[in-house]
């Protein structure tokens, strides 16, 4: 046997283990992981079971974002430009940051036509606007209100965690408005000659 064919069964063989090892590790790499997640908590995961159980258990951790040690109470104010009757069902709500919250706004088109509307949402203190996020509101689109139609339209939302503590009270204004319609003219004064 030459010098050359030793080696290349040499090599034949050490990529032949080579290849046999990355198998097995590869083999081993998912219970290594699912040892591992069960260990450090990720649990992300684990059989169907396993996670049924522990979702739906009694001793299950909560919404660990969701900071219980403080209130803030969040005001519901309404304004309307033109031809409704806009109103929150409630006047004010407390919540946790963190936490996520729905509230609903009530609207009735007084007029015998339809009417696109839209609402503009404000904040006071304007230092909580960036710490408001909305998930869900009717402000987000136009609206199209039939004749005498009321419509409830829920915000849902979440007051971010990182609002200072200072910040005990938000307001949320809204002022819903006829689209289409310019400000109105002012009388037209006669100029006697």
């Amino acid at each position: 046997m030459s010098a050359v064919q030793n080696l290349n069964r040499q090599i034949l063989l050490k990529l032949l283990i080579a290849s046999v090892m990355m198998f097995g590790f590869g083999y081993a790499l998912v219970p290594l992981y699912k040892a591992l997640c069960e260990v450090t908590g990720i649990n992300v995961v684990t059989s169907k079971n396993d996670y049924g159980v522990r979702a739906f258990s009694p001793n299950k951790v909560g919404n660990t974002q969701v900071d219980y040690s403080r209130v803030v109470t969040i005001e519901f104010d309404s304004n309307s430009r033109g031809p409704f009757t806009f109103k929150p069902v409630k006047n004010f709500l407390e919540v946790h940051p963190g936490e996520m919250t729905e509230i609903v706004y009530e609207v009735y088109n007084n007029l015998d036509r339809s009417v696109e509307a839209q609402a503009i949402p404000s904040y006071a203190p304007k230092s909580a606007t960036e710490f408001f996020t909305k998930l869900e509101c009717f402000c987000f689109q136009q609206q199209t209100l039939t004749a005498h139609e009321t419509r409830k339209m829920p915000v849902v939302f979440m007051i971010d965690a990182g609002l200072p503590e200072d910040v005990k009270t938000i307001t949320l204004s809204y002022t819903f408005f006829e689209l289409g319609v310019g400000p109105p003219q002012a009388p037209k004064s006669k100029v006697s000659s």
